[in-house]
């Protein structure tokens, strides 16, 4: 029961992930004309500054940072690697095809779980992420038809780069299980380093233009760029990776929900069916957590007292 319990805790925590994720495109668009790769510096820098801080006051905190260089090389390369090829992408390619592209990456993760030990890919799994995919598929396009162009190749190639790093990073974290969550910290460093490199070389440097401004980039390094990946760590290592997979589709229906809110867009009937198809792929690809809690909850409910 405590091992079902634990990991029905850590498939929540690591759902927060997509919530807050689904806070980028609001943030993102209140964060003016900065461009992509040094928003990611200043997010990373300020998410991994604080989290490092936090770290060292705290009796051995700073300890999670002991870690192998092929550990740092993998959490880098993952959250760096992923930002740099979807970044790639957006400039290479209309962004409406990059995004299509870079959101199988859920799907992905689902079809690589297959290969780890203990898990098992069921045909429900598919079934929800595939549902879960078409309706990231009906946001993205808006209801349209995709039509690839050959004269995008460097884009359309970078983005299927981008979701095959963050696909891969979920995936082989759980093969990491013994490294502390508290490292994301040293990975945020890392990134937002290279972020500072990539932003010199391919960029011109416009910051933030007012307190507004500012903010925004703050509200990004705390959730989607700073809690988020500690929380998706936490998901990915000890919860149901599948329903993780399934469930990051409601990111961009929450963004887009979100976005609606705030008056950047209008609700209508393609983002409605969206909703429906995610969600009901979200708890079909479910099904296993939910049905294993309950059996679990009645085993110990009918146990005889003193089991």
């Amino acid at each position: 029961m405590s091992s079902s319990v634990s990991r029905v805790r850590a498939t929540l925590i690591g759902l927060t992930a997509v919530l807050m994720w689904s806070t980028l495109g609001l943030f993102g668009a209140a964060s003016g004309n900065v461009p992509p790769f040094l928003l990611n510096a200043l997010c990373f820098g300020i998410s991994g500054i604080a989290a490092t801080v936090w770290l060292a006051l705290r009796p051995g905190g700073l300890a999670a940072f002991r870690q192998p260089l092929k550990v740092w090389a993998f959490g880098t390369a993952g959250l760096f690697g992923f930002h740099f090829f979807y970044f790639t992408a957006i400039r290479n390619a209309p962004p409406v095809d990059a995004n299509l592209i870079n959101y199988t990456w859920p799907l992905l993760i689902v079809v690589f779980s297959a290969l780890l030990p203990g898990e098992r890919l069921r045909v429900h799994h598919i079934i929800g992420t595939l549902l879960g995919l078409g309706g990231a598929a009906l946001l993205v396009t808006k209801g349209k038809g995709l039509s690839l162009d050959p004269a995008y190749a460097l884009g359309y190639l970078a983005a299927i780069c981008s979701c095959l790093f963050w696909s891969s990073y979920s995936v082989l974290s759980r093969r990491l299980g013994a490294v502390p969550t508290q490292a994301v910290a040293g990975f945020c460093l890392s990134t937002s380093a290279l972020s500072v490199a990539a932003h010199l070389v391919l960029e011109e440097t416009v910051l933030p233009a007012n307190a507004a401004e500012w903010a925004a980039v703050l509200g990004l390094a705390a959730f989607p760029v700073g809690l988020a990946f500690f929380a998706w760590d936490i998901g990915v290592k000890r919860g149901d990776i599948q329903v993780l997979g399934a469930g990051a589709y409601a990111a961009p229906l929450l963004s887009t929900l979100l976005l609606i809110a705030f008056g950047f867009g209008d609700f209508n009937a393609v983002i409605g069916l969206a909703c429906l198809m995610i969600t009901l792929g979200a708890v079909i690809a479910a099904k296993d957590m939910f049905f294993r809690r309950r059996s679990a909850e009645r085993t110990v409910a009918g146990a005889p007292v003193g089991e």
